[in-house]
């Protein structure tokens, strides 16, 4: 179980530190906050903590509202450990892309070797990540962007399959999904 009030303040940081960031979505003008990206993420780890109650729900929804914090804002690996402990800290450190890498490719494959050392609550916050990224897609997308996105998601189920099978199985309906998007509304 989680407790409520840890919780609330790990909600609370994450929207500050989140504040002002824009999450792009399918349609011009249609931006919204990037707060609503991190609760989406969040819901699709709960309700996977629903149907599979083995997880540790403390450290998976922590993951969760903090899986973009080191990588897009002001708050390091340190401060995350100093305020959630260690575990907490690997895990989002784990779903933090080393941009000191060469490629997207080097990158996706780098965390998600990091990831696969982390119990399996944080492979399910990445397997949420992607779910919830085939949502929307920034509408400059080009048909290609939108295919290598796709294939980087078939490239995470096949690797962190095992994590959650609950979750694996949505991302496997969203990845089908995706792709007939793809065929019926480009050109």
């Amino acid at each position: 179980m989680w407790s409520i009030d840890e919780i609330q303040e790990t909600w609370h940081l994450a929207a500050k530190l989140h504040h002002g960031q824009i999450y792009k979505d399918t349609s011009k003008g249609g931006d919204m906050a990037y707060l609503f990206h991190i609760g989406s993420v969040t819901f699709e780890v709960m309700t996977a903590l629903v149907k599979e109650p083995k997880l540790n729900a403390d450290l998976a929804i922590k993951c969760a509202i903090l899986h973009d914090t080191i990588e897009d804002t002001r708050i390091d690996f340190h401060e995350v450990q100093n305020l959630f402990g260690e575990e907490v800290a690997h895990g989002v450190m784990a779903l933090t892309k080393n941009e000191k890498l060469g490629t997207k490719r080097e990158m996706m494959e780098d965390s998600l070797q990091r990831i696969k050392q982390q119990p399996k609550e944080v492979w399910a916050v990445k397997i949420a990540d992607r779910i919830c990224n085939l949502y929307l897609h920034p509408h400059h997308w080009s048909k290609e962007k939108m295919i290598a996105y796709r294939d980087e998601a078939l490239y995470i189920h096949q690797e962190l399959k095992e994590g959650s099978s609950y979750l694996t199985d949505r991302l496997n309906h969203r990845i089908l999904a995706y792709t007939s998007f793809i065929e019926n509304n480009q050109s």
